[in-house]
């Protein structure tokens, strides 16, 4: 099984952590109220813990040591009623934050997944599915810590540490220096375990693409990988993601818990510097009991808010990633969209008209070279030729999956350019040799084809296609629901429903690309007069590889290496003796 692309690693753009950060902030916004609460309830909280040392310093050395119970249990009164709301405070902020990033988190995966939906084909062509994935779901949940801390962690741990170093400066400048004496070493540290940390978290975050993606390419083809007994090769393409997978991570993580050590190491020298100086140089004669402890205290009020905001910047650097990857997909512009002067195509009659069209996938290979033709309302058009002729693309144009890079497309004289991508689509029905069927009931299936469809009308499309005979033959009849893609039911069933599907929709302009490719010869006689009732009246063109299926149409385009070579009815054609002559004296060999 072929996983070049899946092992590839994506390529992302590197952005600076903080235009990310405040970019996915600004998602908080919506819910100024609950923030404003929030942030309400954290300033109480801050203050509380600023003033526990000084209540302690406070009972030691004007309560405790003098022998003053009844003040003291005074004091412990009003410590217990503040220290209790503050722990009230902290549920309360908790259960908000999580709802709100909850909410956040929903916002910003309905808005990815809305835009995916806009990109057009050359930004699914270019990625496995498995990859699309893994960033609406994984890297989408990666973001919920870095929402949630950055308000109940990130702005009281800075507001703490900020206000530990003022009040010790303001009791005693010396201990306080004593004390912060290794905050550069810290700050050094940190700096520089940040630089390889972001690097290897990226780097985690494709290899987890990466083996999404195989896993998603490889349970969608198991009938193919047990076919071919080719069990033995996934497990081992499984095996070298899942290592790499691992490896990466285990290289990020202890990156990571280097963030700690360094946090730890540096509040053990900065307690032992405060006390040598308290002790050694100024004298425990000029330093109170209380004092000693108070600033132990905030010594660990200082690095324990320290040790969150590193751990938040951990968070950071460890999500970020997923948050870029996010932000490049958002910022991937599709490449077909409305333009600014577009209008409502109207009802059509089915005129469709090439003008001199030229169209290249990749800017190098020309697939179609300035072609040119008409064709009339209800008239059908087969399109023939050998693979990469050109025969899917000139349909993707009409469609505007693909805009054309010269000439013009028109739909009843109309550029498809200057009309709505919806208004167009909606005229048209589109069946592929890939008839995808969703997990849905038979019904819903059908339905999918017009979405206000009635239950009469998605039953006289089944009887027109021929597949309501075996549906309700089914213990569920229409109500029967499929599991994932139609499985238990033959591909030709599955085709015989993605006939009504579109045959529901009553298009103007119905295009048929290899839509029998997949039926057996006795199928495809029972729909045969389906459907010429779903080509008569309306504008056809039709891609068969099997000759036998097109001789009814009006037109016989034959394209070869992006021109249309020949043209006419089948007898026409075949009296020529020309290249599809030699294409059909060759299937009936």
């Amino acid at each position: 099984m072929p996983v070049n692309a899946i092992k590839d690693d994506e390529q992302t753009v590197e952005v600076a952590k903080s235009v990310t950060l405040l970019r996915l902030l600004t998602y908080l916004l919506a819910y100024k109220k609950e923030i404003i609460i929030v942030l309400f309830i954290m300033a109480y909280i801050v203050f509380v813990s600023l003033i526990n040392p000084l209540i302690l310093e406070t009972a030691i050395d004007d309560y405790i040591r003098p022998g003053n119970l009844s003040g003291l249990f005074g004091l412990l009164g009003v410590s217990l009623a503040l220290n209790v709301t503050m722990v009230a405070g902290i549920r309360i902020r908790m259960g908000m934050m999580a709802k709100v990033c909850n909410k956040v988190l929903l916002t910003v995966r309905q808005e990815l997944y809305t835009h995916i939906q806009t990109l057009d084909f050359h930004f699914f062509d270019s990625r496995p599915t498995g990859k699309i994935l893994a960033r609406i779901i994984g890297d989408i949940n990666s973001l919920k810590d870095v929402l949630q801390n950055s308000v109940i962690s990130l702005i009281p741990d800075f507001i703490s540490v900020s206000a530990v170093v003022v009040i010790m400066f303001i009791k005693n400048p010396l201990l306080a220096a004593a004390s912060l004496c290794t905050l550069p070493v810290m700050i050094v540290g940190m700096w520089l375990i940040q630089v390889y940390s972001h690097k290897r978290w990226q780097l985690h975050r494709k290899k987890s693409s990466n083996l999404n993606a195989f896993l998603h390419e490889d349970l969608s083809g198991i009938r193919i990988i047990q076919s071919f007994s080719a069990e033995g090769e996934t497990r081992s393409d499984f095996r070298q993601l899942a290592d790499e997978h691992r490896d990466s991570f285990i290289r990020a993580i202890r990156l990571n818990d280097a963030f700690g050590s360094v946090i730890d190491i540096c509040w053990a020298v900065g307690l032992i510097a405060l006390y040598f100086v308290g002790i050694q140089i100024i004298g425990t004669d000029k330093v109170s009991l209380g004092t000693f402890i108070a600033f132990g205290t905030y010594i660990s009020m200082f690095w324990h808010p320290i040790m969150n905001l590193s751990n938040f910047y951990n968070q950071l650097i460890t999500n970020m990633a997923g948050a870029e990857r996010i932000f490049e997909i958002m910022d991937t512009p599709p490449e077909i969209t409305d333009g600014t002067a577009v209008s409502e195509l109207p009802p059509v009659t089915g005129t469709v008209d090439f003008r001199d069209v030229s169209f290249s996938y990749d800017d190098e290979t020309i697939v179609l070279d300035h072609v040119s033709f008409t064709v009339q309302p209800g008239e059908t058009i087969a399109l023939v030729g050998p693979t990469g002729a050109g025969k899917t693309t000139v349909v993707n144009l009409i469609s505007r999956f693909y805009d054309v890079q010269e000439g013009q497309v028109c739909i009843d004289g109309t550029d498809v350019k200057k009309v709505t991508i919806e208004s167009l689509r909606r005229q048209m029905g589109i069946m592929t040799q890939d008839n995808f069927l969703f997990s849905d009931t038979i019904k819903e299936n059908i339905r999918y084809g017009k979405l206000d469809a009635t239950d009469e009308e998605i039953m006289a499309a089944a009887k027109a296609v021929r597949a309501h005979d075996f549906i309700i033959q089914l213990d569920q009849g229409y109500d029967t629901v499929l599991s994932e893609r139609g499985g238990g039911l033959s591909i030709g069933q599955k085709q015989l429903l993605a006939f009504a599907r579109t045959m529901v929709s009553q298009p103007r302009i119905l295009i048929l690309d290899e839509a029998t490719s997949s039926i057996d010869t006795q199928t495809e006689l029972l729909i045969q007069e389906g459907i010429e009732s779903l080509l008569k009246g309306r504008t056809s063109f039709v891609i068969a590889h099997r000759l036998s299926t097109i001789k009814r149409a009006d037109r016989i385009f034959v394209i070869d290496e992006g021109k249309i070579v020949e043209e006419g009815s089948h007898d026409q054609l075949m009296a020529q003796q020309g290249m599809y002559y030699n294409l059909h004296k060759a299937q009936m060999e």
